[in-house]
């Protein structure tokens, strides 16, 4: 099984991508956690701290074509084992985000992101089983952030403008891909009984 679990910063992906981990692994399954585009390989994360830590002023199809580099590496080192072997996969964060942040955020054409997307990556990668796109306010979401700390990250600290855009993109992503928004501003135990009710259905 490989699920996704979208959504802008602040919302609670991770947390609830390790829930998910814990209830599988209860069940006696394999189970591997990922965390695009970083995922515990050297190499995605030496892209993700090129993209998002280092401060250097990238164009946005760079950005594109390093997070897809990040992928193809984890999907064929750490996923796609897994999946062969009758695992499951489950992945804060996926294409979508850069559907997201680089398609609606900076400009670059959804088209072009999803076909560089479909050349690198196979179906699989692609169709999730389950894809959830975890949502809350603006307001949520900076009081979360601010809860964090300093922002570090090159798109956390882009300006509102730009944050908003992002935001009103995963409605808009949910309705493309069939995905399932779930309303992140409640507890996490609450958050995480809608996720499961969903895998149940």
């Amino acid at each position: 099984m490989y699920i996704v679990i979208e959504g802008q910063d602040g919302t609670g992906k991770s947390t609830q991508a390790e829930l998910l981990k814990k209830l599988f692994e209860a069940k006696g399954k394999e189970v591997v956690m990922l965390e695009e585009p970083d995922g515990d390989l050297p190499q995605s994360h030496d892209l993700h701290d090129m993209i998002l830590t280092r401060g250097y002023d990238l164009e946005p199809l760079t950005n594109v074509l390093l997070f897809t580099a990040a992928r193809v590496e984890l999907w064929k080192k750490i996923a796609e084992p897994v999946l062969k072997r009758g695992g499951v996969v489950i992945s804060a964060r996926n294409y979508w985000s850069t559907l997201a942040y680089q398609g609606y955020g900076e400009g670059v054409s959804k088209s072009k992101i999803i076909r560089i997307t479909k050349e690198a990556l196979p179906e699989r990668y692609t169709h999730p089983d389950y894809g959830f796109i975890l949502t809350v306010s603006d307001e949520v979401r900076l009081e979360r952030q601010r809860g964090r700390g300093k922002a570090t990250e090159t798109f956390e600290k882009k300006p509102s403008e730009f944050q908003q855009r992002v935001n009103a993109a995963y409605p808009k992503i949910a309705k493309d891909f069939g995905l399932m928004m779930i309303d992140a501003a409640p507890s996490i135990e609450e958050v995480f009984s809608e996720i499961k009710s969903k895998l149940n259905d």
